[in-house]
């Protein structure tokens, strides 16, 4: 099943607003509802491929034949840009200036090889394509003229598995589910489990560094990779033969959060752990965002660590996005829900049991109340519905979109009130006064993810307002001491600040490697690093 063009997902499980919601965003933030529907995916005028023949035979040869070599308009127009909120609108407008030219969908290794060779010979730039969920426009290059999406949705299998080692090799265009259904059928599971699931692939999180929400018990993407096969337009480059080395720089960090800019993953290794006995899922209330915080850290820093740990703030609480299935409710209930920690416990009957005993200890300690299982149990349960409630918001005439960051303990609470101020403060001066939800998404040792929802009317500009807004907010982020991206990646949305994150000598040595493994700067260019 292909993701909906102009939304999230599955078309299905898009449902309207309720009207307690719809009652709110009118009277709390002024939302109107749309005055126009948006385009059909058949009345957008899509431009010619531009390919010559002699690129589309080479391209199918590749490939293992022209079924494999896309130039319909649907195709292209499912493989143009993101999941952004920009990228929804502009889709929802039919504007498709930065469609590809053709889709190609190679069956394995050789095959990207032999379709990058094809590329480098015509000079075409290469995005790869792996669910479609980047949100900071990283399947938008920044070159013009013609370029294909090479789709890896055939490179779909588990190559091997070692229940000794406890290993497993992973193609790149495997969509997280499967993944997990063909290591549960050995016992085993990645335990991976980002907002966009349900549609993301393993490439992906490999390209994009992600960071599920089940990171505080089996840690980050780039934790669980052992090693990486990568295709380039110079050959092929291999990472990775132990668990640990002290053989030079680790090659592997190249690869991993480099967005497809150096080359196109084609295998991944990655640990898994048996799949577990138990799992628990529970709410506990603190009075506020920063009694919360500082349990969250408490836990991190001298354990037990949860599975699953995070923090909405009193607002996030109070509307609901908490429990994403039950958005609205809290307002009605309570005036005062103080702000709702989410902690989950995964493993044996006896681990799991150990580690909520001692947790919960901690928690109560830090002044936290049990709030029981039910919270937790409809966060497991909504756990990926807020894509599709964006969805709902933007066809009910609000504007949603998140961002997020990370950064020490120390620095939390003004990066928070930082992002905040900034937000608020370019919306508001804009006349679309937000509304501004945060959550602690990942917990470390040393500091934390901090995840930002901002809803509010569209304005006549939606995308120049957010433009502004986001700009104010990175302004913030960097000024605050944060990074600009904890999971989202760099893709052109985070791009100039993430050169001022990393330094210009950084930067220089980066676009020293992508010269290396690109000499024509074909693949993604102007995604991550700025076109040399």
């Amino acid at each position: 099943m292909d993701m909906l063009w102009s939304g999230w997902g599955d078309p299905a499980k898009a449902a309207p607003l309720p009207e307690t919601v719809t009652g709110l965003l009118r009277d709390w933030l002024g939302v109107k509802p749309r005055t126009a529907e948006a385009v059909a995916l058949t009345d957008i005028a899509v431009p010619e491929p531009g390919l010559e023949p002699a690129a589309l035979q080479a391209l199918s040869a590749a490939v293992g034949g022209e079924e494999h070599v896309h130039t319909d308009a649907e195709s292209r127009i499912r493989h143009t840009r993101g999941k952004s909120t920009p990228d929804l609108l502009r889709m929802r407008e039919g504007e498709v200036d930065d469609i590809p030219a053709a889709v190609v969908l190679p069956a394995g290794h050789d095959d990207v090889l032999a379709a990058l060779r094809a590329c480098a010979e015509r000079g075409l730039a290469v995005v790869p394509f792996g669910g479609g969920t980047s949100v900071v426009g990283g399947l938008a290059p920044a070159r013009r003229g013609p370029f294909i999406a090479l789709d890896l949705r055939r490179m779909d299998q588990l190559l091997a598995l070692d229940p000794v080692s406890r290993t497993a090799t992973l193609q790149p265009g495997l969509r997280a589910p499967q993944a997990e259904a063909l290591l549960a059928e050995q016992g085993f599971t990645l335990g991976h489990f980002p907002q966009s699931f349900e549609w993301a692939t393993i490439g992906g999180f490999a390209a994009a560094r992600s960071s599920g929400q089940a990171s505080a018990g089996y840690g980050r993407f780039d934790e669980m990779v052992l090693g990486l096969t990568v295709a380039t337009t110079e050959g092929t480059l291999d990472t990775g033969r132990a668990p640990r080395s002290a053989a030079g720089p680790d090659l592997r960090q190249l690869v991993l959060g480099s967005e497809g800019a150096f080359g196109v993953i084609t295998s991944v290794t990655v640990r898994i752990r048996p799949v577990p006995a138990t799992r628990v899922y529970e709410g506990w209330r603190f009075d506020s965002f920063e009694a919360g915080a500082a349990a969250l850290r408490r836990l991190a820093q001298d354990g037990p660590r949860p599975t699953v740990l995070r923090l909405s703030d009193e607002t996030e609480t109070l509307i609901g996005l908490a429990q994403p299935d039950a958005i609205g409710a809290a307002v009605d209930g309570q005036q005062s829900p103080g702000c709702t920690a989410i902690a989950g416990y995964e493993g044996t009957d006896e681990d799991t049991s150990y580690c909520r005993e001692r947790a919960s200890a901690v928690l109560r300690d830090c002044g936290g109340t049990p709030l029981g299982e039910e919270p937790g149990q409809r966060w497991a349960h909504g756990r990926y519905s807020a894509p599709y409630l964006r969805d709902s918001l933007l066809d009910a005439g609000a504007f949603v979109e998140t961002l997020e960051t990370a950064t020490f303990w120390s620095r939390v609470p003004d990066l928070y009130a930082s992002v905040r101020d900034a937000l608020s403060t370019t919306l508001t001066e804009a006349g679309t006064p937000p509304l501004i939800m945060c959550h602690i998404s990942h917990v470390y040792e040393n500091g934390a993810s901090l995840y930002f929802t901002v809803v509010s009317a569209q304005g006549d500009e939606p995308v120049v307002q957010w433009e502004k807004a986001k700009h104010a907010a990175n302004e913030a982020i960097l000024a605050a001491g944060g990074t600009i991206s904890h999971h989202h990646g760099v893709g052109t949305d985070h791009r100039d600040w993430y050169v001022r994150e990393a330094g210009p000598l950084g930067i220089e040595a980066l676009q020293a490697v992508k010269r290396r493994l690109d000499p024509q700067g074909l693949l993604n260019p102007g995604v991550l690093l700025p076109l040399d």
